[in-house]
């Protein structure tokens, strides 16, 4: 034991210092504080004033609009390695080449606060495959700058007043027109950090709105620097007319440059009528459709011929950029004369094996009109490996499958593997969704999967009784039996905010170890068979209808949940019970740049006959790899795995608090690669834990998250841990 745990510290050490050496380059050179230009005058605190006030009306003026959207983006390749293979989002670089443009025409519709639903309607490209996510800059057209943070809340916005200590304002100069002053404002950040940034406002004192903006910035690991000019007229003032945007990534000696324009011509601008009540964004799966949205493109009209999008693009090419489709043109004519070549046998089973190797260590994202999209990351990725002082070092790969029928009748499947080399486990599962009632949420759904080793109070409370048992509760191994289940469900939305889920769980269980012991005392074999009713509740469900879709985008209100199973002794199955788990969970943004999250919850079995296992669905332990927002308010990362079926009853609450800025920020320095800092807590109130309190402090970074735990049960310290995950390419 003791040599198992020194390796396990040393693994953690090599983890944390691999961690650092990465950040390292975002470390190295960040200094603490930044000095205004002396010569700059600061603008006066009313003018401020002013703009702040009219920023939290603006924010919010905007209640929908549609606009044809027009992107087009340039691709150089200055350096690169094969470490960009490992990069998800990244498509395959041709050899040689290093110079690559993408075209898009879409139908781009936004309704408040933050819903943008994009179809793609014609493309354009000369990347391999068509593979276009690396050329998205979704993000920086929802750039509203008068909200407190843009960029998907990675970035505090400089328009706002509880932002306004992290900035300077320097007056830089004022211009005439027949409406008023026009003031150039300069914005400069009080110490570097990847949450500000940088670069000149020109606002209008007319209205006090943004009419022009130069800004640079730096999130993850992109520099960016994005000019946006503002619409001219009253219905798209408030809104982006023109923009220009350069990026530039830097990762492990590869360097690449993007060069974008979008152009978008409103339709039609609905602003909101005063006394609107405004919405807040909820459950992660309520209101995150961009996977949908971005997939959803209406393939039957998809344009890709040349000659068409050249009648449709609403800004002509340069003749350096008429040169890259016409060399693109001419590489496919060599490529394909080539393949008429014979190859001899040795010659094939290098491809072969080349192409392998690339299927390794690529990622995809296919999009097929007949087919349907398919996404996929690297088999080989040393960036989707987490650590966590429960469950050790574990990895996860998953897969994405979706399908668009006619009326926006939707197929998902995502199949999912992991491995846990702490347990020596192979994890696998497989949830498929197809969704036949959009309007409703109507939906039939089947998960499969080996699931966790379980255990039972029921066992533990015969073992005990055992005089002659050897057995000790404290250092016994209850992870008994593996578990093969199948779970099968409809649901429904009854009404607004009312979801009714009706299925059928089965399990089927068997010994994992070999023990003459427990073998001569309980069952090797157990199969479970129990209808399930689950029923999801969330008051004041505000959502919007997209052609057959109803999008629910959220509520102030709470989400409460009623889930109830039924076992049945039919069918060789092993016994009966009763499960009833109730529960409630919310996400309320605070100042919208911070955030807190709780989950309350409690579950219960009753009348178990035989049937030893108790699985809680609210309450259970995660095997594969969980990311850090998996779970609304938190979960408990220090608990035994041994507790979460080690009693038929429970009271559980957990909650996390985000914020860009908390603990260190008095030290500066760290604030240049350091995103969000979190506060974690729990209780929980079972048997032989009454009660059961876990805290926790961690930090979101652009290369890794990373989190301290300690657990206190039974009135005494019980653990100290942490919780490692990369998430460079996982978010």
């Amino acid at each position: 034991m003791k040599q198992i745990t020194e390796r396990k510290c040393a693994l953690l050490r090599y983890i944390i210092l691999f961690a650092l050496f990465l950040a390292h380059g975002s470390i190295v050179g960040a200094r603490d504080f930044v000095s205004p230009p002396s010569l700059k005058p600061y603008v006066n605190d009313s003018l401020l004033e002013h703009i702040f006030e009219a920023a939290s009306v603006w924010e919010n003026e905007v209640a929908e609009y549609q606009a044809d959207l027009y992107l087009k983006g340039r691709f150089r390749v200055h350096k690169s390695n094969r470490i960009v293979k490992y990069i998800p989002s990244m498509f395959r670089l041709e050899k040689g080449v290093n110079d690559y443009i993408h075209e898009s025409i879409s139908e781009l519709h936004y309704t408040s606060p933050r819903i943008y639903d994009r179809k793609v309607r014609a493309v354009q490209t000369t990347i391999p495959g068509g593979n276009s996510r690396f050329f998205d800059v979704l993000n920086f057209l929802k750039f509203n700058i008068y909200s407190p943070s843009v960029m998907g809340d990675k970035i505090l916005s400089p328009m706002s007043r509880e932002n306004s200590i992290h900035y300077h304002y320097l007056l830089d100069s004022i211009d005439y027109s027949q409406k008023g002053e026009v003031y150039k404002i300069h914005v400069i950040p009080r110490f570097r950090s990847t949450q500000l940034m940088e670069g000149y406002l020109w606002v209008s004192s007319d209205d006090w709105t943004i009419r022009y903006l130069d800004l640079e910035g730096k999130y993850d690991l992109i520099t960016f620097h994005i000019v946006m000019q503002m619409g001219v007229d009253d219905k798209s003032k408030y809104l982006p007319q023109l923009l220009n945007l350069a990026v530039v990534f830097k990762f492990m000696r590869n360097h690449f440059e993007m060069n974008y324009t979008g152009w978008l011509n409103y339709k039609d601008v609905v602003f909101h009528e005063e006394g609107d009540t405004l919405c807040v964004k909820q459950k992660k799966e309520d209101y995150n459709m961009s996977s949908s949205y971005t997939l959803t493109a209406d393939t039957t009209r998809l344009i890709e011929d040349r000659a068409a999008f050249a009648r449709i693009r609403p800004l002509p090419l340069s003749d350096e950029e008429e040169w890259l489709y016409r060399e693109f043109d001419a590489r496919k004519m060599h490529r394909a004369d080539t393949l008429v070549v014979a190859m001899s046998r040795r010659k094939k089973n290098l491809v072969m094996m080349g192409q392998f190797g690339d299927a390794l260590i690529s990622s995809y994202d296919i999009d097929m009109s007949k087919i349907g999209n398919v996404t996929c990351s690297p088999l080989i990725n040393p960036l989707l490996v987490s650590y966590s002082h429960r469950n050790g070092i574990s990895y996860k790969q998953e897969f994405k499958y979706n399908k668009l029928f006619h009326n926006d009748k939707l197929l998902h499947i995502v199949p999912q593997v992991g491995y846990n080399f702490t347990q020596k486990e192979l994890y696998a599962k497989l949830d498929a969704e197809y969704v036949y009632a959009p309007k409703h949420h109507g939906s039939f759904t089947v998960n499969v999967g080996n699931g966790n080793r379980i255990y039972s109070s029921v066992v533990l409370d015969q073992l005990k009784q055992m005089p002659d048992s050897t057995f000790n509760f404290d250092d016994v191994n209850l992870e008994y039996f593996k578990d093969v289940y199948v779970m099968l469900g409809h649901n429904y939305e009854l009404f607004n905010g009312f979801s009714l889920m009706t299925g059928l769980a089965m399990h089927w269980r068997y010994t994992a170890y070999r023990n003459s012991e427990v073998e001569g005392r309980v069952r090797t074999r157990y199969n479970g068979f129990a209808p399930r009713i689950r029923v999801s509740w969330t008051p004041k469900m505000h959502y919007y209808m997209n052609g057959n879709r109803k999008v629910n985008i959220g509520s102030r209100c709470p989400t409460f949940v009623v889930d109830y199973e039924h076992g049945l002794n039919v069918l060789n199955n092993s016994g009966s019970y009763q499960r009833l788990e109730m529960s409630a969970e919310q996400v309320i943004n605070i100042r919208k740049i911070h955030s807190l999250a709780y989950h309350v919850g409690g579950g219960f079995f009753t009348k178990q006959k035989e049937m030893y296992f108790v699985d809680f669905v609210d309450f259970a332990n995660r095997n594969l790899p969980q990311g850090w927002n998996d779970d609304i308010g938190g979960t408990f990362q220090m608990l035994d795995g041994r507790w979460y079926n080690s009693s038929r009853h429970y009271i559980r609450g957990n909650m996390t608090y985000e914020t860009p800025f908390l603990l260190l920020y008095p030290v500066s320095k760290l604030l240049s690669f350091i995103q969000k800092e979190r506060v974690y807590g729990g209780v929980l109130f079972m048997p032989h834990l009454n009660p059961y309190l876990e805290f926790g402090y961690g930090i979101g970074t652009h290369l890794f998250d990373f989190g301290v735990f300690v657990g206190h049960g039974r009135g005494k310290f019980t653990s100290l841990g942490c919780k490692f995950t990369f998430e460079l390419f996982n978010k």
